[in-house]
């Protein structure tokens, strides 16, 4: 008889035997992907490779073990690390640093500050580890320059890979504490604007640089988009609550509320975390509107779409219980 698939019995199971099933599965992932790469450091060690007709254990890697390309590189540069400081295999078994985050630190690793910079990425992702790298190896300002690019694509070499950023967000990557490069592509149009802007602004910035235009600009683009989006004004209105009965929130108690919560969703978890999103956030009561709940700053905070929408159901869902 057919094994049952593990879609259906993860149905039967409730939602916390479901979330500790997951956390069983991703602890012994870490702890295999642990072993295998300690398995390559000490495999780069022998010739068995050689001997099996591989030409490198990228090779092995690729052909024999089935890895992708980008996989085989990075396993093997995490092996390399690993078998100069064997702590990290033991952080990577139990989840304080992940594949990646070896990767990008391998190349600052030193017998004498291997333990410090490991302790600092523990937990950490991707962009937090990149400005730990820009800390212990800061690189000088990239420099400003415009190009055109060819409209098939083609010719165009990039002066380093872009690093990884949500879709549709420019480039961003630190160079040296509180030093980021910035790539994006523009249109001719806004390349226009760019060039007028330098001249207008060449008799107060010298230098002309784009850096300090897209200071300027972003500056003006937050006043205005205050004014739209919370309704600020040089004299605002006194602070004050919704009218009674209405669900309308003064502009007033959105700053604020915004400000309070940093523009970011408010939601706790049971275990105490906070949801991370910012985008798409909406004003929640956290005494539901519907029992009366009022619209000042105290009873309300910020929430992501999701988080909203959930806390709407479980509140129906309370209500119709018996």
């Amino acid at each position: 008889m057919d094994r049952e698939a593990p879609s259906a019995a993860s149905t039967r199971l409730s939602d916390g035997d479901l979330q500790t099933r997951l956390r069983s599965l991703v602890a012994r992932e870490r702890e295999a992907a642990a072993e295998m790469v300690a398995h390559l450091a000490e495999l780069g060690t022998r010739d068995a490779c050689l001997r099996a007709g591989y030409g490198s254990l990228f090779v092995y890697c690729r052909d024999a073990l089935g890895l992708s390309a980008a996989d085989a590189c990075q396993r093997i540069e995490v092996a390399r690390a690993l078998r100069r400081f064997p702590v990290i295999r033991t952080m990577l078994a139990d989840g304080s640093l992940t594949l990646t985050t070896v990767r990008l630190l391998a190349s600052c690793l030193t017998q004498a500050n291997h333990r410090e910079v490991l302790e600092s990425a523990r937990g950490k992702r991707k962009p937090e580890v990149e400005e730990i790298m820009a800390r212990l190896a800061p690189r000088p300002d990239a420099p400003d320059f415009v190009r055109r690019l060819p409209a098939s694509g083609r010719g165009l070499a990039s002066p380093r890979p872009a690093p990884e950023a949500a879709p549709s967000w420019a480039a961003i990557e630190p160079l040296s504490p509180s030093r980021y490069r910035l790539q994006v592509t523009i249109d001719g149009t806004v390349f226009e604007q760019l060039r007028l802007a330098r001249d207008m602004l060449r008799h107060q910035v010298p230098a002309c640089a784009d850096a300090a235009i897209l200071e300027r600009a972003l500056a003006a683009l937050l006043r205005q988009l205050a004014r739209l989006k919370f309704g600020a004004a040089a004299s605002p209105r006194p602070p004050g609550a919704a009218a009674p009965g209405s669900r309308y929130l003064p502009a007033d108690v959105r700053r604020r509320v915004w400000l309070r919560d940093l523009g970011r969703c408010a939601f706790v978890g049971e275990g105490g975390r906070r949801c991370e999103e910012r985008a798409f956030l909406e004003f929640h009561h956290v005494e539901p509107f519907a029992a009366g709940g009022p619209g000042t700053v105290e009873n309300i905070q910020l929430r992501c779409r999701r988080h909203n929408q959930y806390e709407a159901r479980a509140l129906a869902t309370r209500r119709e219980a018996p």
